[in-house]
């Protein structure tokens, strides 16, 4: 209300500003500025208000044309055509040809656009030009600063870039300086000068990223001063609380100012709107701000104050507005709060503020329009005098511990449109008066201890968008009056012991529900027809329940699915034609039902999917090849179904897969060796399905993997030494049941996280390798097999199963102790050792004995030839 009136004030300021220019009226014959006039209309692309006057056939009374003023001499001195929904540029008006223009105003058209001509800045006699609400863009040139009669120029919200000139400050003479809502960028601020006329400075809105403009602190005339929503970093100058003591206004909000707020800022002593919000301010608020007694508005919120709040805040009594949110004040909330009896709106949440709310605050703020305390640490009861604010339309007392019931005296607050109660240890049912509070939009309860039903009064509530009650103890059935909320947006009950069916005609009649939690509850039958009726339905749960029947037909045309919660029910029906295309479907889960029948290529189509979990029903058909389009797929899940064939190749291409789950169906062939490039995977379970062949050594490129399950398949082979590489391996391998042989590899041995090993049921031979790296194990089974040898005697193996392995020996249940004749691990390392030992030995004896013989039947040989030659 006060900035509308504002705006109204300035608005007759500028009216008696234009009123009182040097200008009259007269009829003029057909001069040269009429013709530039029509030259400028001519180009526009729509100037219909103009056409009424603005002609050659009304050329000889041009001062009479619309938007137009002449002086004294007949010249146009005025150009007024703010609000006249022109479109086009100025590239065709020929500013030049106006030499006694002293006002130039084209405000609120929003479709003009380009360029601002340089040649404006050549108006020499101009003293107010006003552009703002345009689509005008570029950079506003040197040239400005020969306007040097200029007292009023606004160039706010158009699409101005590049830096600010400092030639504006050559404009001594303007008082009205607004450049906000655009894009323009830090100058060199070393360069601008004082501008001491200046009383309204507004740079709102921009690029700036520079320090505070130290030319500002020259401008000691400002009574408004707006530099919000830049970057302007460092600290508030000194200088600006000892030189601008005439201001009112000061709003630096949404910068990254940092540093303690100054106790000098009780120097500006006639503020009434003093807006800090959203910077870097850290320590204490200054206890001096209580001495600007005229302060309106004080608004602290989203910095890192952290003090109490000074109790001299009590003092400004003519606070209408206070926000000190999102900060870490702590203590209570001084008394002397008390006396701001003219507070419309209150903000203190997202503090460590504690303590209980004093009812002598209740029967002061009785003008509060908006009290916000939420998350914070504030206990007690909520005071029953919260009823004497009666103008109330935001009441936010969530995430703070009050305790007992919701009082019944906030059933006098007819004006509230918002009541959030949610996050609290509240207990006792709901106030029934709370159902007569028509003009509610928001309620929120959840997260409490709130008991008993919901009566059918709430079909009073039929403002209602956003209903949420859940994560309470309520019980008994939804009432059918819900039906009658036509406007609701949102409902969510989850959580509860509602038991029950959902009123038939749910849904029927709110076209824009979005969001429905009907979770963990005890909630029966059919979900009905009408739910997603209006096809606007986003979010879905209603998992742990015991809801029955088809899913609703409306829910395949709800194209804004995002997340699907239905698991844990006995929902029926063909899961081909339940659901459609769902391009912004991020999660669905319908695991544990009886759904049946296919899955639809269509699933390939929902781009969006991280989860598919479909797991424990009755599906058939084979593993759609579309799924492997689902580029952000990260959890699969298919288990426990009808499913056939082979592992599509083109799931090579889910490289984002955390989880991998097809186990408990009839898939068959050969495990695929691309399973090894999904190196994202986590957890991968095959197991109970059908599969042949080797274990392909690929999966040990999994380095992820927790945990893996390939058991009760008709896997051969041996096991692939690589899975020794699965570091990560902690929960499971699991490769029981299988038809695997050959020796265990003594590289999963490395496997030193792993919790839980089966290897039963299996053709393994040979002896059981040390495994000494496995000092995780909780459990290993080694069962069914044919293994030999003495156990291992780490102490994580002692509890093992070694149960159907005749060979076996050691200390543990069901085995022989191992015999002085048993190969033990030991005898046998060192036979192999000795053996290392003689055969070398012997073989090199064997060599000497060998090669002696030879060199002595040589010798033998040569001796006989010597006395066969003497003898001849």
């Amino acid at each position: 209300m006060a900035s509308t009136q504002k705006t109204h004030l300035f608005r007759i300021h500028v009216f008696l500003f234009l009123a009182l220019l040097p200008l009259t009226i007269t009829a003029s014959p057909a001069t040269a500025e009429a013709e530039v006039l029509l030259k400028w209309k001519n180009s526009l692309i729509s100037s219909s208000t103009l056409n009424s006057s603005w002609s050659l056939t009304n050329i000889g009374n041009l001062c009479n044309w619309t938007g137009i003023a002449c002086d004294s001499t007949g010249k146009v001195s005025v150009i007024n055509l703010s609000e006249r929904e022109l479109e086009g540029t100025l590239a065709q008006f020929d500013f030049i040809s106006f030499p006694n223009l002293t006002a130039f105003n084209l405000s609120s058209n929003t479709k003009l656009n380009g360029s601002i001509p340089s040649t404006i800045y050549n108006l020499s006699k101009l003293t107010f030009l006003d552009l703002s609400n345009n689509y005008f863009d570029g950079n506003i040139t040197s040239e400005i600063g020969g306007l040097t009669e200029l007292q009023y120029l606004n160039f706010y919200k158009n699409y101005l870039i590049g830096p600010i000139p400092y030639q504006i400050t050559n404009l001594q003479k303007l008082w009205y300086l607004d450049l906000g809502s655009n894009y323009l960028q830090s100058p060199d601020w070393s360069k601008f000068s004082g501008m001491p006329l200046l009383t309204r400075l507004s740079f709102y809105h921009n690029e700036l990223s520079s320090e505070f403009p130290g030319f500002v602190t020259d401008c000691w005339n400002l009574t408004y001063l707006d530099l919000s929503k830049n970057h302007l970093t460092g600290a508030i100058p000194e200088l600006l609380f000892s030189n601008l003591g005439k201001l009112v206004f000061l709003n630096l909000t949404s910068n990254l100012f940092q540093g303690p707020l100054s106790s000098n800022i009780s120097r500006l002593s006639k503020l009434q709107d003093l807006r800090l919000g959203k910077n870097r301010f850290s320590g204490p608020i200054p206890e001096q701000i209580g001495l600007l007694s005229d302060l309106q508005i004080l608004d602290l919120q989203e910095n890192a104050l952290n003090s109490t709040i000074p109790s001299e805040l009590g003092f400004c009594t003519n606070l209408t507005f206070l926000a000190l949110a999102t900060n870490s004040l702590s203590g209570e909330i001084p008394l002397s709060f008390t006396d701001l009896n003219k507070l419309s709106d209150l903000a203190l949440s997202v503090n460590l503020l504690s303590g209980e709310i004093s009812p002598y605050f209740m029967t002061n703020w009785t003008d509060l329009i908006s009290l916000q305390v939420q998350a914070n640490n504030f206990t007690g009861i909520i005071p029953p005098e919260i009823g004497l604010l009666e103008k109330l339309n935001y009441l936010y007392l969530c995430g703070n511990e009050f305790h007992g019931s919701i009082p019944s005296e906030m059933g006098n607050l007819k004006e509230l449109l918002r009541l959030d109660l949610s996050r609290n240890r509240l207990s006792g049912p709901i106030p029934s008066v709370e159902w007569n509070l028509t003009k509610l939009t928001i309620l929120r309860l959840y997260d409490n201890q709130l008991t008993g039903t919901i009566p059918p009064q709430i079909g009073n509530l039929t403002s209602l968008t956003d209903l949420e009650l859940s994560i309470n103890k309520l019980h008994g059935e939804l009432p059918e009056t819900l039906s009658l909320l036509s406007k609701l947006e949102r409902l969510s009950v989850l959580d509860n012991n509602f038991s029950g069916t959902i009123p038939t005609d749910f849904g029927k009649n709110s076209p824009n529900l979005q969001y429905v939690h009907f979770s963990n509850n005890s909630f029966s039958g059919e979900l009905p027809p009408g739910l997603c009726s209006g096809f606007a339905l986003k979010n879905l749960t209603a998992d742990g329940d015991n809801f029955t029947g088809p899913l609703p037909d409306c829910l395949r045309n709800c194209t804004g699915l995002t997340r699907v919660r239905l698991d844990g029910n006995q929902f029926t029906g063909d899961i081909s034609i339940a659901f459609g295309v769902h391009p912004s479907l991020v999660f669905i889960s319908l695991s544990g039902n009886r759904f049946s029948g296919e899955l639809s290529p269509d699933w390939g189509l929902c781009q969006s999917l991280t989860k598919l979990q479909v797991d424990g029903n009755k599906i058939s058909g084979e593993i759609p090849v579309e799924l492997g389009k689902l580029s952000q797929l990260r959890y699969l899940s298919l288990d426990n179904n009808e499913l056939n064939g082979q592992i599509p190749v083109e799931l090579e291409n889910l490289r984002h897969l955390f989880n991998l789950s097809l186990s408990g169906n009839h898939l068959s062939g050969d495990i695929p060796k691309f399973i090894g490039n999904l190196t994202d995977l986590n957890y991968l379970n095959l197991a109970g399905n059908n599969f042949s062949g080797r274990i392909p050594k690929e999966l040990g490129n999994c380095e992820r993997l927790l945990s893996l399950n390939l058991g009760n398949n008709n896997l051969s082979g041996e096991i692939p030494p690589e899975l020794g590489n699965l570091f990560a391996l902690q929960i499971f391998l699991d490769l029981s049941s299988n038809s695997l042989s050959g020796t265990i590899p003594s590289d999963l041995g490395k496997l030193n996280s792993l919790e839980n090993l089966n290897l039963s049921h299996n053709h393994l031979t040979g002896i059981i390798p040390s495994l000494s790296g496995m000092i995780s194990l909780n459990s290993s089974d080694f069962s069914y097999n044919d293994l030999t040898g003495q156990i291992p005697t780490a102490d994580v193996f002692k509890n093992a199963i070694y149960t159907g392995n005749s060979g076996l020996c050691g200390d543990a249940e069901g085995l022989s102790p191992c015999s002085s004749s048993t190969p033990s691990r030991k005898s046998n390392n060192e036979t192999k050792i000795v053996l290392a030992i003689v055969i070398p030995v012997c073989g090199l004896s064997f060599l000497v004995v060998a090669i002696g013989a030879i060199l002595r039947g040589a010798t033998q040989r040569d001796g006989e030839e010597i006395q066969s030659i003497e003898k001849d």
